[in-house]
């Protein structure tokens, strides 16, 4: 497909993705051999399933399927009587053939959005001063502004409008708001390449008999589901299991210092036990196998610009599934809460271990003082510092399970502050004993993954 043919798709993806039936389509894109089957039930499974989503799928996948494939699609669209989204592309793909250098607009004649209470002779009717009737919101017109009715123009609607207009679900806006922050790389970091970019994952379940630390039971499960959900989100993920602390740090030094300069983002998840510990920037500190703490301040300032230039500028991602303290968030009651978050079997465990008094080896003054200010940096702690965080040794941590649930239905649409809000709400509802997980956001911009 040639690059007029996916500007084109782009501009009228949100009108696709609104419009276009799905569910009459599969069986002709097939006989036109433009999808497999394979690549049909993958798409079909996109986004729980939704219409929508698969639309939009659909869409996106349109754009890798060769030179032929627009015009495939829009006889594919013509087979299935989807007629107006057909004359749409083709109208558009022969105007541009023809004069590349203009810019046209997709519809030539006016579309009104407004509640359905609006009949015709309210829209002919003359303007005079009066307060809107309820049910009679005034309607938004998208379309060439020559071709607007007098009662709509801009300045007779900035007179009237002094609130935003409610069209009902607002489905339609917000999947305008997303594709525009995507698209926008003043609004969104692009995350293009594939892979784009390398999760390291920490893994440290056993430690030795000095440090005091139980096994972690059940974290083994949170690895593989974080192993497997960041591989399906485009990353090259590498697994290490029991590090001391001085070979977690080596680990990270060497993930920081390969060349990052082909790739668009950095993912590091640190799954161990973990306790309180002085800081200037972030909170808190994971433990080696061997029983000594590694504060997450030096983990995630291992990849500032002096010692990870070649992620200058680019997302990097921190995820922390360990206890921020010892204390027991017992909760307050709220109507809405949900006692059966606990299942009756399960097991839970903490993180936590005591807290370490003062600055250690690991975090000495003359080592932080100097840094830059944190830039495309992001924290996700799995509990609130000082506090426990908690881990059912069946099920694995509820933070890496809920997370895992979240990126999978929603990865695809949201981007990761409003994934972490959901993870942060859905944990906050389980167990006797309470959790929330936070994080501290140094983005520039919205973040979302490749799906």
């Amino acid at each position: 497909m040639d690059e007029a043919d996916r500007q084109l798709l782009r501009r009228c993806r949100v009108r696709l993705v609104t419009e276009l039936q799905v569910a009459s389509l599969w069986d002709v894109l097939l006989t036109r051999q433009l999808f497999t089957p394979a690549m049909i039930e993958d798409i079909q499974h996109a986004g729980s399933g939704s219409r929508s989503d698969q639309a939009r799928q659909l869409v996106i996948d349109l754009e890798t399927r060769g030179s032929q494939a627009l015009p495939l699609f829009i006889s594919c669209l013509e087979d299935t009587d989807q007629d107006k989204l057909a004359s749409l592309l083709r109208m558009s793909r022969q105007a541009e053939k023809q004069n590349p250098e203009a810019v046209r607009p997709l519809n030539l004649m006016p579309v009104v959005l407004g509640p359905t209470g609006l009949t015709p002779e309210d829209l002919r009717e003359k303007h005079g001063p009066s307060k809107p009737t309820p049910g009679k919101l005034a309607p938004v017109v998208l379309g060439p502004e020559q071709l607007w009715p007098d009662k709509l123009r801009p300045e007779v609607l900035r007179s009237e409008v002094s609130r935003p207009v409610d069209s009902g679900s607002g489905r339609f806006s917000d999947v305008c708001a997303q594709e525009i922050s995507k698209q926008n790389v003043d609004l969104a970091y692009a995350l293009n390449t594939d892979p784009c970019g390398h999760c390291l994952i920490i893994n440290n379940v056993n430690f030795c008999l000095e440090s005091r630390l139980t096994t972690r039971a059940g974290s083994n499960i949170d690895c593989e589901k974080l192993r497997r959900r960041f591989r399906l989100l485009h990353f090259t993920v590498e697994v290490k299991c029991d590090l001391t602390a001085k070979q977690m740090l080596q680990a990270l030094v060497e993930l920081a210092r390969r060349d990052h300069g082909a790739l668009d983002c950095c993912v590091v998840v640190v799954l161990s036990h973990g306790c309180q510990a002085s800081h200037r920037q972030f909170p808190g500190a994971v433990y080696g196998t061997d029983g000594c703490p590694v504060s997450v301040e030096k983990i995630v300032n291992i990849f500032n610009g002096a010692g990870c230039p070649s992620l200058g500028g680019k997302p990097k991602l921190f995820f922390i599934q360990a206890c921020g303290g010892e204390q027991k968030d017992h909760g307050f009651q709220v109507a809405s809460a949900s006692p059966e978050d606990r299942t009756p079997d399960s097991d839970p465990e903490s993180d936590a271990v005591p807290f370490q008094e003062g600055p250690g080896p690991f975090d000495q003054p003359d080592a932080v003082s100097s840094l830059p200010t944190p830039s495309d940096i992001f924290v996700s702690y799995s509990t609130f510092p000082g506090f426990v965080s908690w881990r059912d040794t069946k099920s694995g941590s509820w933070y890496v399970e809920t997370l895992d649930g979240v990126f999978e239905q929603w990865a695809d649409s949201e981007d990761l502050q409003t994934l972490l809000l959901r993870v942060a709400n859905a944990v906050s509802q389980k167990g006797i004993y309470k959790q929330i997980p936070g994080c501290f956001n140094f983005l520039r911009k919205k973040l979302f993954f490749k799906t």
